[in-house]
Protein backbone atom coordinates (compact mmCIF):
# COMPACT_ATOMS: atom_id res chain seq x y z
CA UNK A 1 0.00 0.00 0.00
CA UNK A 2 1.40 3.71 -0.88
CA UNK A 3 1.62 5.96 1.74
CA UNK A 4 0.01 9.17 0.47
CA UNK A 5 2.39 11.07 2.45
CA UNK A 6 5.27 9.29 1.03
CA UNK A 7 4.31 10.64 -2.33
CA UNK A 8 2.72 14.18 -1.60
CA UNK A 9 4.07 16.84 -3.68
CA UNK A 10 6.81 19.38 -2.15
CA UNK A 11 5.07 22.11 -1.00
CA UNK A 12 6.16 25.33 -2.92
CA UNK A 13 7.04 28.10 -0.64
CA UNK A 14 7.61 31.79 -0.90
CA UNK A 15 10.48 34.34 1.15
CA UNK A 16 9.32 37.42 1.30
CA UNK A 17 12.16 39.77 2.52
CA UNK A 18 11.31 43.16 4.09
CA UNK A 19 14.61 45.49 3.39
CA UNK A 20 14.96 42.85 0.55
CA UNK A 21 18.11 44.62 -1.29
CA UNK A 22 19.94 44.79 2.15
CA UNK A 23 23.01 42.70 2.96
CA UNK A 24 21.36 40.36 4.84
CA UNK A 25 18.55 39.35 2.41
CA UNK A 26 21.03 39.64 -0.54
CA UNK A 27 23.28 36.87 0.93
CA UNK A 28 20.32 34.46 1.50
CA UNK A 29 19.32 35.34 -1.84
CA UNK A 30 22.71 34.28 -3.74
CA UNK A 31 23.03 31.40 -1.36
CA UNK A 32 19.26 29.92 -2.08
CA UNK A 33 19.65 30.64 -5.76
CA UNK A 34 23.37 28.87 -5.42
CA UNK A 35 22.03 25.97 -3.56
CA UNK A 36 19.32 25.26 -6.22
CA UNK A 37 21.99 25.11 -8.77
CA UNK A 38 24.45 22.47 -6.47
CA UNK A 39 26.67 25.59 -6.66
CA UNK A 40 27.03 25.88 -3.09
CA UNK A 41 27.53 23.80 0.24
CA UNK A 42 24.92 23.75 3.12
CA UNK A 43 27.45 24.83 5.70
CA UNK A 44 25.53 26.84 8.11
CA UNK A 45 21.92 25.47 7.39
CA UNK A 46 20.32 24.06 10.87
CA UNK A 47 18.03 23.02 8.69
CA UNK A 48 20.01 20.68 6.68
CA UNK A 49 21.25 18.65 9.71
CA UNK A 50 20.10 15.52 10.13
CA UNK A 51 18.00 16.42 13.64
CA UNK A 52 16.34 19.43 12.29
CA UNK A 53 15.78 17.71 8.40
CA UNK A 54 13.73 15.22 9.47
CA UNK A 55 10.40 17.74 10.37
CA UNK A 56 9.31 17.37 7.19
CA UNK A 57 10.38 20.79 5.82
CA UNK A 58 9.73 22.05 2.03
CA UNK A 59 12.98 22.16 -0.33
CA UNK A 60 15.11 24.85 -0.73
CA UNK A 61 15.32 24.38 -4.67
CA UNK A 62 11.52 24.94 -4.31
CA UNK A 63 11.52 28.35 -2.80
CA UNK A 64 10.83 31.64 -5.09
CA UNK A 65 11.95 35.02 -3.18
CA UNK A 66 10.64 38.43 -3.52
CA UNK A 67 10.28 41.49 -1.36
CA UNK A 68 10.16 45.21 0.08
CA UNK A 69 12.58 47.58 0.11
CA UNK A 70 12.58 51.47 -0.53
CA UNK A 71 15.94 51.97 -2.83
CA UNK A 72 18.77 49.82 -4.01
CA UNK A 73 19.52 47.27 -6.18
CA UNK A 74 20.00 43.17 -5.18
CA UNK A 75 22.11 42.90 -8.43
CA UNK A 76 24.53 45.90 -6.93
CA UNK A 77 24.86 44.86 -3.30
CA UNK A 78 25.55 41.09 -4.58
CA UNK A 79 28.66 42.70 -6.40
CA UNK A 80 29.41 44.86 -3.20
CA UNK A 81 29.53 42.42 -0.77
CA UNK A 82 31.65 39.90 -3.63
CA UNK A 83 34.12 42.67 -3.74
CA UNK A 84 33.55 42.82 0.34
CA UNK A 85 34.85 39.24 0.62
CA UNK A 86 31.12 38.11 2.11
CA UNK A 87 30.38 36.07 -1.28
CA UNK A 88 32.06 34.39 -3.45
CA UNK A 89 32.26 35.91 -6.99
CA UNK A 90 32.28 33.27 -8.67
CA UNK A 91 29.32 32.55 -6.76
CA UNK A 92 27.82 35.56 -7.74
CA UNK A 93 28.38 35.59 -11.37
CA UNK A 94 26.54 31.82 -11.32
CA UNK A 95 23.66 33.49 -10.41
CA UNK A 96 23.52 37.18 -11.63
CA UNK A 97 20.94 36.55 -13.88
CA UNK A 98 18.36 34.85 -11.27
CA UNK A 99 19.41 37.56 -8.91
CA UNK A 100 18.14 39.87 -11.78
CA UNK A 101 14.68 38.14 -11.75
CA UNK A 102 14.11 37.84 -7.76
CA UNK A 103 15.39 41.69 -7.95
CA UNK A 104 12.28 42.65 -10.22
CA UNK A 105 10.07 41.21 -7.79
CA UNK A 106 10.87 43.47 -4.70
CA UNK A 107 8.21 46.17 -5.11
CA UNK A 108 8.55 49.09 -3.05
CA UNK A 109 8.44 49.06 1.12
CA UNK A 110 6.59 51.88 3.42
CA UNK A 111 7.49 54.07 6.02
CA UNK A 112 5.41 55.83 8.57
CA UNK A 113 4.15 58.98 8.94
CA UNK A 114 4.89 61.32 11.86
CA UNK A 115 5.37 57.45 13.34
CA UNK A 116 1.29 57.10 12.35
CA UNK A 117 0.56 54.35 10.04
CA UNK A 118 -2.37 54.49 7.42
CA UNK A 119 -5.04 52.07 5.77
CA UNK A 120 -4.33 53.05 2.12
CA UNK A 121 -0.01 52.01 2.81
CA UNK A 122 -1.17 48.21 4.54
CA UNK A 123 -3.78 47.42 1.99
CA UNK A 124 -1.21 48.15 -0.74
CA UNK A 125 1.75 45.57 1.30
CA UNK A 126 -1.20 43.53 1.92
CA UNK A 127 -1.65 43.19 -2.15
CA UNK A 128 1.50 42.76 -2.98
CA UNK A 129 1.77 39.63 -0.42
CA UNK A 130 -1.39 37.72 -2.14
CA UNK A 131 -0.31 38.97 -5.85
CA UNK A 132 3.34 37.29 -5.26
CA UNK A 133 1.46 34.00 -3.87
CA UNK A 134 -0.64 33.91 -6.73
CA UNK A 135 1.37 34.83 -9.61
CA UNK A 136 3.91 31.79 -8.35
CA UNK A 137 1.43 29.24 -7.14
CA UNK A 138 3.05 29.34 -3.79
CA UNK A 139 1.36 27.40 -1.19
CA UNK A 140 3.13 29.32 1.67
CA UNK A 141 4.62 33.09 2.09
CA UNK A 142 7.00 33.70 5.17
CA UNK A 143 7.66 37.19 5.51
CA UNK A 144 10.81 38.05 7.68
CA UNK A 145 12.24 41.44 8.66
CA UNK A 146 15.75 41.57 8.30
CA UNK A 147 15.49 45.61 7.52
CA UNK A 148 17.09 48.33 9.55
CA UNK A 149 16.63 48.54 13.22
CA UNK A 150 14.03 49.97 15.03
CA UNK A 151 14.09 52.57 18.18
CA UNK A 152 11.52 50.81 20.69
CA UNK A 153 7.91 51.89 20.03
CA UNK A 154 6.08 51.70 23.85
CA UNK A 155 2.97 53.39 21.96
CA UNK A 156 2.46 50.57 19.94
CA UNK A 157 2.11 48.21 22.75
CA UNK A 158 -0.95 50.25 23.66
CA UNK A 159 -2.60 48.51 20.64
CA UNK A 160 -4.44 46.46 22.93
CA UNK A 161 -7.00 45.20 20.38
CA UNK A 162 -7.27 44.33 16.93
CA UNK A 163 -10.96 46.53 17.06
CA UNK A 164 -8.65 49.32 18.28
CA UNK A 165 -5.86 49.08 15.96
CA UNK A 166 -8.37 48.43 13.07
CA UNK A 167 -10.08 51.80 13.65
CA UNK A 168 -6.77 53.64 14.12
CA UNK A 169 -5.32 52.47 10.78
CA UNK A 170 -9.41 53.73 9.56
CA UNK A 171 -8.03 57.33 10.89
CA UNK A 172 -4.61 57.51 10.30
CA UNK A 173 -3.68 57.32 13.66
CA UNK A 174 -1.88 54.07 14.28
CA UNK A 175 1.51 54.30 16.11
CA UNK A 176 3.02 51.37 14.34
CA UNK A 177 6.69 51.80 13.40
CA UNK A 178 6.89 50.19 9.87
CA UNK A 179 8.11 46.48 11.52
CA UNK A 180 4.85 46.33 12.63
CA UNK A 181 3.11 47.97 9.88
CA UNK A 182 4.68 45.21 7.56
CA UNK A 183 3.60 42.17 10.42
CA UNK A 184 -0.17 43.78 9.76
CA UNK A 185 0.10 43.50 6.35
CA UNK A 186 1.59 39.92 6.36
CA UNK A 187 -1.29 38.52 9.07
CA UNK A 188 -4.04 40.32 6.92
CA UNK A 189 -2.71 38.03 3.83
CA UNK A 190 -2.59 34.90 5.74
CA UNK A 191 1.37 34.71 5.83
CA UNK A 192 3.32 33.98 8.79
CA UNK A 193 5.72 36.18 9.69
CA UNK A 194 9.49 36.36 11.22
CA UNK A 195 11.02 39.27 13.11
CA UNK A 196 14.89 38.82 12.50
CA UNK A 197 15.29 41.88 14.03
CA UNK A 198 15.04 43.34 17.48
CA UNK A 199 12.20 46.37 16.54
CA UNK A 200 8.48 45.86 17.44
CA UNK A 201 7.07 43.76 14.34
CA UNK A 202 4.60 41.40 15.71
CA UNK A 203 5.29 41.91 19.58
CA UNK A 204 2.46 44.07 19.66
CA UNK A 205 -1.33 42.71 21.19
CA UNK A 206 -3.38 43.57 18.76
CA UNK A 207 -1.57 42.21 16.14
CA UNK A 208 -1.06 39.10 18.40
CA UNK A 209 -4.59 38.54 18.44
CA UNK A 210 -4.71 39.20 14.34
CA UNK A 211 -2.40 36.39 13.75
CA UNK A 212 -4.36 34.01 16.28
CA UNK A 213 -7.53 34.65 14.41
CA UNK A 214 -5.74 33.83 10.85
CA UNK A 215 -4.41 30.70 12.49
CA UNK A 216 -0.76 32.09 11.56
CA UNK A 217 2.64 30.95 13.62
CA UNK A 218 5.51 33.92 13.82
CA UNK A 219 8.34 33.81 15.32
CA UNK A 220 10.63 36.62 17.12
CA UNK A 221 12.72 38.55 18.15
CA UNK A 222 16.76 39.29 16.79
CA UNK A 223 18.82 36.64 15.14
CA UNK A 224 21.51 35.16 17.48
CA UNK A 225 24.07 35.26 15.19
CA UNK A 226 27.19 36.27 16.78
CA UNK A 227 28.31 37.25 20.58
CA UNK A 228 25.48 36.58 22.06
CA UNK A 229 25.31 33.14 20.41
CA UNK A 230 28.82 32.75 22.03
CA UNK A 231 27.49 33.90 25.33
CA UNK A 232 24.44 31.84 25.22
CA UNK A 233 26.64 28.87 24.81
CA UNK A 234 29.37 30.41 27.31
CA UNK A 235 26.96 31.28 30.33
CA UNK A 236 25.45 27.81 30.98
CA UNK A 237 29.19 26.92 31.76
CA UNK A 238 29.50 28.89 34.39
CA UNK A 239 25.90 28.32 36.14
CA UNK A 240 26.47 24.37 36.18
CA UNK A 241 29.80 25.06 37.77
CA UNK A 242 28.36 27.09 40.21
CA UNK A 243 30.67 29.59 39.44
CA UNK A 244 29.80 33.28 40.30
CA UNK A 245 29.95 35.97 37.71
CA UNK A 246 30.72 39.21 38.60
CA UNK A 247 30.70 41.15 35.27
CA UNK A 248 30.62 40.61 31.66
CA UNK A 249 31.28 43.23 29.59
CA UNK A 250 30.80 43.20 25.62
CA UNK A 251 32.33 45.56 23.38
CA UNK A 252 31.39 45.49 19.47
CA UNK A 253 32.29 47.15 16.34
CA UNK A 254 31.18 46.88 13.09
CA UNK A 255 30.95 48.86 10.26
CA UNK A 256 28.23 48.95 6.88
CA UNK A 257 24.57 49.65 7.14
CA UNK A 258 23.54 48.21 10.55
CA UNK A 259 26.29 49.98 11.49
CA UNK A 260 25.43 52.93 10.68
CA UNK A 261 21.95 52.52 11.61
CA UNK A 262 23.21 51.50 15.17
CA UNK A 263 25.22 54.39 15.28
CA UNK A 264 21.76 56.55 16.51
CA UNK A 265 21.40 55.69 20.03
CA UNK A 266 17.56 54.82 19.91
CA UNK A 267 17.92 52.23 17.77
CA UNK A 268 21.40 50.79 19.18
CA UNK A 269 18.50 50.80 22.30
CA UNK A 270 16.52 47.87 20.85
CA UNK A 271 19.62 45.89 19.91
CA UNK A 272 21.51 46.49 23.37
CA UNK A 273 18.43 45.71 25.65
CA UNK A 274 18.15 42.25 23.51
CA UNK A 275 21.73 41.57 24.02
CA UNK A 276 21.96 42.00 27.44
CA UNK A 277 18.77 39.92 28.86
CA UNK A 278 20.10 36.48 28.01
CA UNK A 279 22.70 36.82 30.91
CA UNK A 280 20.13 37.12 33.76
CA UNK A 281 18.10 34.87 32.56
CA UNK A 282 20.79 31.92 32.24
CA UNK A 283 22.37 32.53 35.76
CA UNK A 284 19.69 33.73 37.88
CA UNK A 285 20.87 36.81 39.05
CA UNK A 286 21.84 40.49 37.22
CA UNK A 287 25.25 40.47 36.25
CA UNK A 288 27.27 43.76 35.91
CA UNK A 289 28.87 45.10 32.97
CA UNK A 290 28.59 47.22 29.87
CA UNK A 291 26.92 46.51 26.42
CA UNK A 292 28.18 48.82 23.43
CA UNK A 293 28.26 48.70 20.48
CA UNK A 294 29.99 51.44 18.02
CA UNK A 295 30.12 51.96 14.14
CA UNK A 296 33.26 51.77 12.42
CA UNK A 297 33.23 52.62 9.08
CA UNK A 298 36.63 51.01 8.14
CA UNK A 299 35.12 47.31 9.47
CA UNK A 300 32.60 47.37 6.43
CA UNK A 301 30.51 44.92 6.69
CA UNK A 302 32.81 42.65 9.65
CA UNK A 303 32.19 43.01 13.12
CA UNK A 304 34.45 42.15 16.11
CA UNK A 305 33.06 41.55 19.28
CA UNK A 306 35.28 41.21 22.58
CA UNK A 307 33.48 39.89 25.68
CA UNK A 308 35.40 40.64 29.39
CA UNK A 309 33.68 38.34 31.72
CA UNK A 310 35.06 38.68 35.60
CA UNK A 311 34.15 35.33 37.97
CA UNK A 312 34.76 34.39 41.21
CA UNK A 313 35.37 30.07 42.10
CA UNK A 314 36.26 28.15 45.02
CA UNK A 315 37.26 30.21 48.36
CA UNK A 316 36.68 33.55 46.26
CA UNK A 317 39.79 33.18 43.98
CA UNK A 318 38.78 35.91 41.36
CA UNK A 319 39.47 34.86 37.93
CA UNK A 320 39.01 36.23 33.97
CA UNK A 321 38.06 35.14 30.55
CA UNK A 322 38.47 37.49 27.42
CA UNK A 323 36.60 35.97 24.31
CA UNK A 324 37.33 37.99 20.71
CA UNK A 325 34.66 37.50 17.73
CA UNK A 326 35.29 38.55 14.21
CA UNK A 327 32.90 37.71 12.19
CA UNK A 328 30.58 38.67 8.85
CA UNK A 329 27.26 38.92 10.29
CA UNK A 330 25.52 38.59 7.16
CA UNK A 331 26.94 35.50 6.52
CA UNK A 332 25.89 34.41 9.57
CA UNK A 333 22.55 35.70 9.78
CA UNK A 334 21.50 34.42 5.73
CA UNK A 335 21.31 30.57 6.10
CA UNK A 336 19.44 31.02 9.62
CA UNK A 337 16.73 33.07 7.81
CA UNK A 338 16.49 30.37 5.24
CA UNK A 339 16.13 28.06 8.06
CA UNK A 340 13.35 29.66 9.61
CA UNK A 341 11.36 30.16 6.48
CA UNK A 342 11.58 26.07 6.32
CA UNK A 343 10.63 26.16 10.12
CA UNK A 344 8.14 28.51 10.15
CA UNK A 345 6.47 27.60 6.62
CA UNK A 346 6.11 23.87 8.72
CA UNK A 347 5.02 25.40 11.67
CA UNK A 348 1.89 26.74 9.03
CA UNK A 349 1.89 23.39 7.61
CA UNK A 350 0.63 21.41 10.56
CA UNK A 351 -1.79 24.53 12.26
CA UNK A 352 0.72 26.49 14.61
CA UNK A 353 -1.14 29.31 15.99
CA UNK A 354 0.91 32.30 17.53
CA UNK A 355 5.21 33.07 18.91
CA UNK A 356 6.95 29.16 18.02
CA UNK A 357 8.67 28.92 21.37
CA UNK A 358 10.57 26.25 19.78
CA UNK A 359 12.47 28.74 17.48
CA UNK A 360 13.94 30.52 20.60
CA UNK A 361 17.27 28.73 19.45
CA UNK A 362 17.89 31.17 16.50
CA UNK A 363 17.11 34.51 18.55
CA UNK A 364 18.27 36.54 21.56
CA UNK A 365 14.63 37.22 22.51
CA UNK A 366 12.89 34.08 22.31
CA UNK A 367 9.47 35.05 21.90
CA UNK A 368 6.78 32.89 23.14
CA UNK A 369 9.81 31.11 25.49
CA UNK A 370 11.88 31.45 28.71
CA UNK A 371 14.49 29.55 27.81
CA UNK A 372 17.99 31.31 27.04
CA UNK A 373 20.70 28.53 27.46
CA UNK A 374 21.74 27.86 23.64
CA UNK A 375 21.96 23.77 24.57
CA UNK A 376 17.85 24.36 26.21
CA UNK A 377 17.03 25.65 23.52
CA UNK A 378 18.45 23.06 20.38
CA UNK A 379 16.60 20.55 22.53
CA UNK A 380 13.17 21.87 22.39
CA UNK A 381 13.79 22.67 18.68
CA UNK A 382 15.00 18.73 17.60
CA UNK A 383 12.36 17.73 19.87
CA UNK A 384 9.59 19.57 18.36
CA UNK A 385 11.66 18.66 14.53
CA UNK A 386 11.12 15.18 15.99
CA UNK A 387 7.25 15.37 16.45
CA UNK A 388 7.09 16.91 12.95
CA UNK A 389 8.67 14.60 11.39
CA UNK A 390 6.48 11.86 12.89
CA UNK A 391 3.46 13.72 12.30
CA UNK A 392 4.83 13.82 8.48
CA UNK A 393 5.33 9.87 8.74
CA UNK A 394 2.19 8.67 10.61
CA UNK A 395 4.57 7.21 13.20
CA UNK A 396 4.07 7.12 16.81
CA UNK A 397 7.79 6.60 18.01
CA UNK A 398 11.18 9.14 16.82
CA UNK A 399 11.41 9.16 12.64
CA UNK A 400 13.75 7.42 11.25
Amino acid sequence: MVNDDAVRAPRRTGIWFIGARGSVATTATVGALALARGRAPVTGLVTELEEIARAGLPPLDGMVIGGHDLAGSMVDRAQELARAGVVPPETVTSVLDDLAVVDGRVRPGATTTDGFAERATTDRLEQDLRAFRVEHDLDDVVVIDVSSTEPPSPEAARLGSLAELDRALDAGTAPLPPSSLYAYAAFRAGCPFVEFTPSTGPHVPALAELAKAQHLPWAGRDGKTGETLLKTALAPMFATRALAVRSWSAFNILGGGDGRTLADPAAAASKTATKAMALEAILGYPVDGPVRIDHVADMGDWKTAWDHVSFEGFLGTRMRMQVTWEGCDSALAAPLVLDLARLVARAHETGRTGPVAELGFFFKEPLGGTAHALGDQWQALTRWCSELGDASTGTGGSAA
